[in-house]
């Protein structure tokens, strides 16, 4: 079984990168591929440039590694209460090849934040529209003040109840 999971950021020092990351480490058992949205930049999406550039292969290959997976987990940074733009641009052009995006795979979706709010809002955005391109969402958790609940130098979450949770998440793609 293989997981694709990526942070939802272009930020190289991301908090979400590390949450994903830990949360894809906890399926010890899948192959697990960790995606680099920087590696899928595009011009900004319009239909002039849709219509100018056709559809862009890195779009494709995102598209692709999603098809090759059994599985996705993202975690979500949240920008001015939505999605980041980097992620919402590639979001745009793939959408605009296929509207089954997440191809009907389950998926976790996650968010943090330094604050203690942990990303709830972009979250709730994102659960409502993932089943609308195509993605069984089978669990979702904000982890709140990152610096607080998260070990960098250790890699994983230090807050037992969050920790709990989070298994609890990535475990329901196994069913």
């Amino acid at each position: 079984m293989k997981v694709v999971a990526f942070a939802a950021s272009n930020s190289r020092n991301s908090i979400n990168k590390l949450l994903v990351a830990y949360a894809a480490s906890l399926l010890d058992s899948w192959e697990t591929e960790i995606l680099e949205l920087n590696d899928f930049e595009l011009p900004l999406f319009s239909v002039d440039r849709e219509a100018e550039l056709g559809q862009p292969e890195l779009a494709k290959l995102f598209l692709k590694k999603l098809a090759d997976a059994d599985a996705i987990i993202i975690s979500f940074a949240e920008h001015n209460l939505s999605y980041s733009a980097t992620y919402k641009n590639l979001f745009d052009w793939c959408s605009r090849i296929t509207p089954k995006v997440f191809q009907g795979k389950p998926m976790v979706l996650l968010s943090t934040s330094p604050g203690g709010h942990g990303g709830q809002t972009v979250l709730a955005t994102a659960l409502k529209s993932a089943p609308r391109f195509s993605g069984e969402v089978k669990a979702s958790l904000s982890v709140p003040s990152f610096n607080s609940n998260f070990d960098v130098n250790v890699g994983e979450l230090t807050n037992e109840g969050l920790k709990i949770k989070l298994k609890e998440a990535v475990n329901s793609l196994l069913a």
